[in-house]
C-alpha cells in the first residue's frame, strides 16, 4: 500500500503513481485537462464518484473566472482558499491521502508544479433509501432504521439530535480496505475521559477487515471470558438518539446497518421505545415480564432437569405421577433429552434463519411440527421435556439482545444441574452472577440501575417510573457510577 510519501510536483509523475496503483481497475477514470495555462487532470472512480458533480462545480467556475493564476501552486491556493466552490479545507499532499480520498468517492484535482492535490466531495455511490427497522419491533415511535452509508446515518442521527453539541468524528480503521467509522456523541454529556479512552482503544485495532460495529466489541471488553456484552446494538436512529441523551457514544461503521452503543449495562437489553409511549403501569409490567422471560430462558430447563433426577419431592403429586409416566416411555435420561431437544431447536432455528427467505418459513415448520411430533410418537422424548425446552425457546425471544447469552448459559446450567442436582444449579447462578457484577464497561457498573438497589432501580430498572419522574432526574452517564447510587 502507499506510504505518506509526498505527492510528486509534477503531473506526469503524480499520473504514473495513480496509473501504477488503478491503471488495471476498469473503474478508474482520469482526464487530463488545462485550467487557464496551468495542465491539469481529473482522477475518480465512476460509480462512486459523478464527473458531472465535478463539471458543476469546479469547471463552469473556472471558465467564468476573469483571470486564473499562472502556476499550479497559486492555483491549488486560490481553489483551497478564494474560490467559492466547495473543496475540501485541506490540501491532498501524500500519495496515501490521495489513495484514501479516491476510495472515499471523491474527485481529485491535479495541478502540474504544485504537490498539492484539490479534493471535492462529489460522491454518487449507490444505496438503498432508508428501510423500516426489522429487527427491533416497537409500535410507537420513529419507523426508519440505519442504512449502509455511513454519512446518511450521521444525518439520520443529526436530524433527530439538532443541538449543537452533537459531535460526528470519523476515522479510518486499521484494516486492509481502510473502512471509515464515526464516533458520535453529546460533548456537553458524554464524560471526556471515556471518550477518550474508547477513541485510543479503536485506533489501536488491527484487523484485517471490518464489517459490522461488533468487530471492536472483543476489543472494548475488559474481560475476555466474561460472556455478557460491553456494548448495546441497535438499527433505530432513535434509540441511538436516546443514547447519546444518556451521555453514551454510538459507533458507525461503513457498510453496517447496526450502530453500536457503549458503554453498554445489562438493564439496557431489556427496554425499548414503546416502554417510554406506554403508561407506566403497563410498561412496568412488561419489563418485569421480560426479566422473567430471561430467566425463564436461562433456567428452566436446568430447574426441570434437576427437580425430575434429584429433587422429586418439590413436584406436586399429580404433576410427578404425570412426568415420571413421561420419562419412564423414553429411552434417554432427562438431561441427555433435555439437550438433545434444545439442540434440535437450534438447528431448527439456525436452518430457518439462513434458509432463502422463500422456504425459511417452511423449514421452521416442518422442524417444529413434524419433527417434533415425529420424536414424541417415537418416544425418543417426552412431552413434558419438549414443552419446557419449547417454552424456553420462546422465552429467548423476549429479550433478542441477549440471545447467545441465553442459549450458553442455558446450556451450562443443564450440563451442571443435570451432574449435580441443586448445588450444580446454584454454582451455575453464581457463575452468571458472577460475570455480571464483574463486568464494568468503561468504569461504570453493568447491573446498574438494578443493583445495588436504590432508587433508580424503580425509576428506570426493573420498571419505569411516570415521566414526570423520569424527566426531573434523567439517567445520564457520569452521574452515577461507584460513588452515585441515587
Amino acid at each position: 500500500m502507499p506510504n505518506d510519501t509526498p505527492l510528486p510536483r509534477a503531473l506526469d509523475e503524480a499520473l504514473a503513481f495513480l496509473q501504477e496503483q488503478f491503471g488495471q481497475s476498469a473503474d478508474f477514470y482520469t482526464k487530463p485537462m488545462r485550467l487557464g495555462t496551468v495542465p491539469a487532470a481529473l482522477a475518480l472512480f465512476t460509480g462512486i464518484s459523478s464527473p458531472e458533480k465535478f463539471t458543476v462545480m469546479v469547471l463552469d467556475l473556472l471558465k467564468n473566472a476573469d483571470a486564473l493564476p499562472a502556476d499550479g501552486a497559486a492555483l491549488a491556493d486560490w481553489l483551497l482558499g478564494a474560490a467559492p466552490v466547495a473543496a475540501e479545507r485541506q490540501p491532498v499532499t501524500a500519495q496515501n491521502d490521495l489513495v484514501q480520498k479516491l476510495g472515499n468517492g471523491m474527485a481529485v484535482l491535479l495541478l502540474d508544479g504544485s504537490g498539492k492535490a484539490v479534493a471535492f466531495s462529489t460522491q454518487e455511490m449507490p444505496q438503498r433509501g432508508v428501510p423500516a427497522p426489522e429487527g427491533e419491533g416497537d409500535m410507537r415511535g420513529p419507523q426508519e432504521a440505519f442504512t449502509e452509508t455511513l454519512r446518511v446515518n450521521i444525518a439520520l442521527l443529526r436530524r433527530q439530535f439538532r443541538t449543537g453539541t452533537l459531535t460526528a468524528e470519523i476515522f479510518t480503521a486499521s484494516t486492509r480496505a481502510a473502512t471509515e467509522y464515526a464516533v458520535v456523541y453529546d460533548k456537553a454529556l458524554a464524560p471526556a475521559a471515556v471518550v477518550q479512552t474508547l477513541k485510543k482503544r479503536l485506533a489501536g485495532i488491527r484487523i484485517p477487515v471490518l464489517l459490522d460495529s461488533a468487530y471492536f466489541a472483543s476489543f472494548l471488553k475488559q474481560d475476555k471470558l466474561n460472556l455478557f456484552p460491553a456494548a448495546a446494538y441497535t438499527e433505530r436512529p432513535a434509540t441511538a438518539c436516546a443514547r447519546l441523551c444518556e451521555g453514551k457514544v454510538v459507533i458507525l461503521v461503513a457498510g453496517s446497518p447496526q450502530a453500536m452503543v457503549v458503554p453498554g449495562f445489562f438493564a439496557e437489553h431489556f427496554e425499548t421505545l414503546d416502554d417510554y409511549s406506554s403508561g407506566a403501569v403497563f410498561a412496568g409490567l412488561i419489563r418485569l415480564l421480560k426479566y422473567l422471560a430471561f430467566a425463564l430462558a436461562v433456567f428452566g430447563p436446568g430447574l426441570y432437569v434437576m427437580a425430575v433426577s434429584f429433587a422429586p419431592e418439590i413436584i406436586p403429586v399429580q404433576l410427578l405421577a404425570k412426568l415420571a409416566q413421561a420419562e419412564q416411555a423414553t429411552p434417554l435420561p432427562p438431561v441427555l433429552e433435555m439437550l438433545s431437544v434444545t439442540l434440535l431447536l437450534e438447528i431448527v432455528r439456525e436452518a430457518g434463519l439462513r434458509a432463502p427467505q422463500s422456504i425459511g418459513h417452511t423449514v421452521s415448520l416442518v422442524g417444529a411440527l413434524i419433527i417434533g411430533q415425529t420424536a414424541v410418537d417415537a418416544g425418543i422424548v417426552s412431552v413434558p421435556v419438549l414443552t419446557m425446552a419449547a417454552a424456553a425457546t420462546i422465552a429467548t425471544l423476549a429479550v433478542p439482545a441477549l440471545y447467545e447469552q441465553s442459549i450458553l448459559f442455558r446450556f451450562a446450567v443443564i450440563v451442571l444441574a443435570g451432574a449435580f442436582g441443586v448445588p450444580g444449579l446454584a454454582c451455575g447462578a453464581l457463575i452468571i452472577l458472577a460475570m455480571a457484577c464483574g463486568s464494568e464497561p468503561f468504569g461504570y457498573d453493568y447491573l446498574y440501575p438494578l443493583m445495588p438497589p436504590g432508587k433508580a432501580t424503580w425509576r428506570d430498572g426493573f420498571v419505569r417510573s411516570i415521566w414526570q419522574y423520569l424527566a426531573a432526574r434523567g439517567e445520564v452517564l457520569g452521574r452515577h457510577g461507584k460513588a452515585d447510587r441515587g
